[in-house]
Order: structure tokens, then sequence, then C-alpha cells
């Protein structure tokens, strides 16, 4: 019953209950589901009839126990975000609460036959009946597709809906044992009309080291040619004959493996202007919306962002961020995961790239799930993308400096609704890091940041963090341990 209470705080006390519930809701690792059983659970409550009349026993649900302030709250917030919920569990509250039809307060009742409407309109039609039969709840049955894919007689296994032949075409290569791969991450087109997209798929792409010798000697040649010529360009116009020329190359007379060719270009090594050209008009007029802008991103924008010592031209950083608003997630795989990846920890010029193009190209929930995979630390999720010649630049592990504190600290700043989960693993992170930046202020900004953002998630770290806290030594640890004391 405890973790309801600041749910019900949020009825009791705010201005605009549904809009804070339901967010609150989202961020709770409690379910839609329990809160309802909650809401439904049976009570036996004292009735008093009048003055004279003894009080009786009545069996009712625990909702009804609560003033009818709240009751009319709760009710609207379970309207306002019915989708989040089972139809059939909604209904049948209204229902019982509408039976109480002598008692019920007049703004309970409002509230209540709004929702059995809203669900009646949703699923049954306009009207509605106390008595009103009710077809199959769609919140708890199978979806169509996995009905009519459980009829078929060629299932792998009988509980599985997956065919053989599904089964091979899905199948991933075999395992690289060696360190030169790259991983593209291959997902269905997300501009497909809603109607045909029930399900977004991604799937992982092992590509195996790039081999040279299975380019035959014309590709090699003309590959050489373009390295040179790339270095050289001087004008726009022969910047443009260079890009047709290797998208040409690439997806038309090595449509297998682009990335050896590009490997072999090394268009990175132009100058920003003309990494300016060449990435946009490679990118251009383009259907793949992950796979080969990765490969352009990963190949042309990365490893000028990996060996970044300065501050990045406003070419190259009007550049990226023209891509990326265009290719969200091959932004994410080809330079958000290598980029904080970077085996020697990013500094201030990185940060300050990777938080332009999370400010200006990304929504703050994609930010928020990227973040997740980010901190969970399994490198099954760090389905980043780059060439071989550059996997020795990117660590297989997180390296924390205070650069990378201060991105965290940007990340909370654009309100972006971190998980409760990734709360936990940067408690986790900032107890661990307390002996190493003991007297960083960036540290300290840091954590004063993280409670101030995300304080509801925080109240069970309390101890861990002032015991952390208490360790460092700068201006700002005696505001950090207040802030955690009125927690």
């Amino acid at each position: 019953m405890e973790k309801w209470v600041p749910l019900m705080d949020i009825f009791l006390s705010s201005p605009s209950p549904e809009a804070e519930a339901s967010l609150w809701l989202q961020r709770s690792s409690a379910s839609p589901a329990s809160f309802l059983s909650l809401l439904t659970k049976p009570f036996d409550a004292t009735v008093l009839d009048s003055s004279s009349s003894p009080s009786r026993a009545k069996r009712v649900m625990w909702i009804q126990t609560l003033p009818n302030a709240v009751q009319s709250r709760i009710l609207s917030f379970l309207a306002f975000d019915h989708q989040r919920f089972s139809d059939r569990d909604l209904s049948r509250l209204a229902r019982n609460i509408l039976i109480e039809k002598p008692e019920i307060d007049f703004w309970v009742k409002k509230t209540a036959t709004n929702l059995l409407d809203i669900i009646s309109k949703k699923d049954y039609g306009t009207g509605f009946s106390l008595n009103l039969k009710r077809p199959e709840d769609e919140f708890n049955s199978l979806p169509a597709w996995l009905k009519i894919a459980a009829g078929a007689n060629n299932l792998l296994l009988p509980w599985l809906p997956l065919s053989y032949d599904e089964l091979n075409l899905s199948s991933l290569s075999s395992p690289c044992k060696d360190d030169d791969t790259v991983a593209l991450i291959e997902t269905t087109d997300d501009e497909m009309e809603p109607g045909h997209r029930d399900e977004v798929r991604a799937a992982i792409k092992i590509v195996n080291s790039i081999n040279a010798s299975a380019l035959n000697s014309e590709l090699e040649k003309m590959a050489a040619c373009l390295k040179e010529l790339i270095v050289s360009s001087e004008s726009k116009s022969k910047t443009l004959e260079i890009a047709n020329e290797i998208r040409q190359l690439c997806l038309d007379r090595s449509a297998n493996d682009p990335l050896s060719l590009l490997s072999l270009i090394e268009p990175w090594r132009a100058e920003d202007e003309a990494i300016s050209i060449l990435t946009l008009h490679l990118l251009n007029g383009i259907e793949d919306k992950v796979v080969w802008p990765s490969q352009i991103l990963c190949s042309i924008i990365l490893p000028k962002l990996l060996v970044l010592k300065e501050p990045a031209s406003r070419v190259l950083l009007k550049t990226t961020t023209d891509c990326c608003k265009l290719h969200q997630r091959a932004a994410e795989y080809a330079l958000l995961f290598p980029l904080i990846l970077c085996s020697e920890g990013i500094n201030n010029h990185m940060c300050d790239v990777i938080t332009k193009i999370i400010r200006e190209c990304l929504h703050t929930v994609h930010v928020s799930s990227f973040c997740q995979k980010l901190l969970s630390g399994e490198e099954d999720d760090w389905n980043y993308v780059c060439l071989p010649c550059h996997r020795h630049l990117i660590s297989n592990e997180l390296v924390w400096t205070e650069s990378l504190l201060n991105l965290f600290q940007n990340i909370l700043n654009h309100n972006v609704h971190l998980t409760q989960d990734s709360v936990d693993r940067l408690v986790c992170q900032a107890h661990e890091l307390t002996g190493k930046f003991s007297k960083s202020l960036k540290f300290g900004k840091f954590l004063l940041c993280f409670l101030t953002k995300c304080s509801p998630f925080l109240k069970s770290h309390k101890l861990v963090l002032t015991e952390a806290v208490e360790k460092t030594d700068t201006i700002m640890t005696k505001a950090i341990l207040a802030k955690l004391a009125s927690l």
C-alpha cells in the first residue's frame, strides 16, 4: 500500500491530477492493472443509515471508502488515460459505482458515467445500459496476426507461431570472433502508414570483417583514385562529381559490401566543407532509413568526431545536426553510441557535439530509451556501427570523465525523464565514482542536478547517496546533503 501513497497525494492536492497521475504511473514500476486491482479490492465498511438506526456492515470497493472528491478525481483520471487500462475492468468499476444510486455523490456519478460512456463509445456503441452484453475484451485477447499464425500447420513449436522458413530467413550469421566487425541495425521503415505498421521490428546484422580481397582489382583501383581526388578536391562541383562516383560505386556496383569501398576511399580525410557536400549528397533521395545512413555517418562523420581535440567547425556541426534530424535511429547507432564509448572517454568538445545532437535532433523519449540502453552495461544493447579501422578507438565499457558527467547533466536539464532502471544504475555509478571525483566541482553539480530532476525515484537510495556525498569535499557538498535531507 505504501507505494501508492505518492499517487494518492497527487489526487488529493494536485491542481491537474490527470496529467500528473499519468506521468507518475508511466515512471513507476507498478502496473496499471495493479492500480485497478487496488481500487476494486473488496472492503467491509460500516454504514450509518440515520441517527436512530443501528449501523450495518456493507461490502464495498476500496475506492468507495475514499472521500467523494478523491473518487471523482480518480475516475476522471481513468477516463483521461483509459487506453492504459483494460476496458472490461474499467467498465466493471464504473458499473459497480453507478449501482449505488441512492447513496452516490453527484460528481462521482458524473465522472463514473463519463468513464462508462467513453468505454461504451470506444468498443460497444454509443448507448449503454447496466445490463448491456459485452463482446470479448480486446485488451486481453490475442492480436489478429497471432491468431492467424497460430492456425498454421507448419509451426516450429505448437506455442510459437514461427515456421521453419521464417526461422531460416531471420537467422543471424554465425558469430564473429574477430574484433573487426561492423554491427548494422536494420529496422522496418518508420514512414509506413499506421494501418500497415503494427510493430516495428529491428534485426541486428553482423557484417564480417572487411576483406579487401573480396573486391576485384578494378573496384580497388577506382577506390584508390577516389581517395586521392577527395583529399585534393577544392571546388564544390568537383566534390559533387566525387559524391556521384562514390554513390554509384557503393550502391550499384558493390551493393553487398559498400563498407569495404568506403574503408578504402577514406572519405573522412576530406576538409569539412567537402565532407558536408559528400554527406548530404550521399544521403539525399535514399529510401533506406537506417543501414545506408549508418554506413555514411560512421564512414565520414564519426572518424572526425572520435579524434576531436578542439571545437568542431560550424560546417561540421551543421552537417552533423542536419543528418541526425533526418536519420535519428542511424544517428544513435553510428554516432552517439560509439562517441560516448570513446576509449579515452569523451572530452568537452565531444560533449558539446553530443549535447547539440540530443537537444536539436532527438525526441526526449528517444533520449530516455538511449540512456537506458547505455547505462545497462550490456554489450548486447550497444549495437553501434563503426569501421574496423576505428574499432580501437571505442571501448567495451563506459569511461567516466567529468565531460561525461556534464553530458548527463545536460540531458537531465533538457527535461529528459529517465526510467527507474536508469536512475538506479546512475545511483550505483555515482557511489562508485565518489573516490575518483571526490574534489570535482562538476561531479558535485551533476549530483545536485540529479537530485533535483529525479527526486521522486531517489527516496529509496537516500542512505547510499548520503554516504557517497559525505566522501566528497567541494563547496557544493553541504548543498547536496541538504537536498538529500529534504527527500
